[in-house]
């Protein structure tokens, strides 16, 4: 319960006020995209650049923390494409945006401050180094696999998939903070001291603003389409995922940071990215928004359950 009260639910207040200001007419849908375009094109840029320019790779960045939490989420990937395809009986394309939301974790919207919450700023590292490379690895293999099975497709085109990965993925604010952030952290660029209070002004505005802007977009979205469906991509997301994670990295023998920020990271509900990738592809878009909104909410009891058994 004092996991429940001093860490989760803090995040989740604010998520729910966000909610609230738009169910009650507070602030409009407008000023609400307002916010995440702040967020997501300034604020959290800053900070992932500043964390990444200061973090200490050598300790950061591990071979057998990478491979832990990206064979699980690939794994997952598989499984929803597997099961959406087969079991559920969804095209081909639909299945893919079903294992992209499986793949996708709310990594830095809600794994960055909860993580915080629970232990401190300076376990921070990990994540980073997650986040690092997390959406160029979704985009890489969701466009990969729609191209691979689209069924209107003539034939795959190597020189358009490299196109549409590099402006998905590596055009977006937040790679391009990333990419900045290590070549400053690997070269040693010298920044003025004045530059780096803006930075970090405007990077303690991101988690608290995107916080508040996730929870008046969430609104926008209703819990519709197939309950089953929307079941069985919540179970994997804050389920199975965490669950490989967890085997995964005590089998490698990840010391106890690493463990904590790649399983806890897991255990996060689906990113709004997913509902941005079925929106390209204009397939699965109810069950993949359905499955964001009610899988947040879940992200209550799975986040709990993990910061308690680490």
């Amino acid at each position: 319960m004092e996991v429940l009260l001093n860490v989760i639910l803090p995040v989740f207040l604010v998520i729910g006020i966000g909610y609230i200001s738009v169910w009650r007419h507070w602030l409009s849908t407008e000023n609400i995209n307002s916010l995440t375009r702040f967020a997501q094109n300034f604020a959290i840029p800053c900070l992932l650049f500043y964390a990444i320019a200061k973090i200490e790779i050598s300790e950061n960045f591990s071979l057998r923390l990478l491979f832990s939490f990206y064979f699980g989420a690939l794994f997952c990937f598989i499984i929803g494409f597997i099961a959406a395809y087969f079991y559920f009986k969804r095209t081909r394309e639909e299945a893919i945006c079903i294992g992209f939301t499986c793949l996708f974790s709310n990594s830095i919207l809600l794994g960055l401050p909860i993580t915080e919450n629970a232990y401190g700023p300076s376990s921070l590292g990990s994540n980073y180094a997650i986040i690092a490379f997390y959406a160029p690895f979704c985009y890489l293999v969701g466009i990969i696999s729609m191209e691979l099975f689209h069924s209107s497709s003539e034939k795959f085109d190597l020189k358009i998939l490299s196109h549409q990965v590099f402006n998905l993925a590596f055009k977006n604010p937040l790679i391009f903070a990333i990419l900045i952030g290590l070549l400053v952290n690997y070269f040693g660029a010298p920044i003025p001291s004045s530059i780096w209070n803006g930075l970090s002004i405007i990077k303690d505005a991101a988690l608290p603003t995107a916080l508040f802007a996730l929870g008046g977009t969430l609104y926008q979205y209703r819990p519709e389409g197939d309950g089953l469906t929307i079941c069985f991509i919540i179970f994997v997301s804050i389920i199975l995922h965490p669950a490989i994670v967890y085997f995964v990295g005590m089998n490698l023998l990840l010391n106890l940071e690493q463990l904590r920020s790649a399983v806890i990271t897991a255990a996060m509900a689906p990113g709004i990215n997913a509902f941005l990738f079925s929106t390209m592809y204009k397939k699965a878009q109810r069950v993949v928004a359905s499955s964001i909104l009610l899988g947040t909410i879940a992200t209550v009891l799975s986040a709990s359950f993990w910061i308690l058994i680490l």
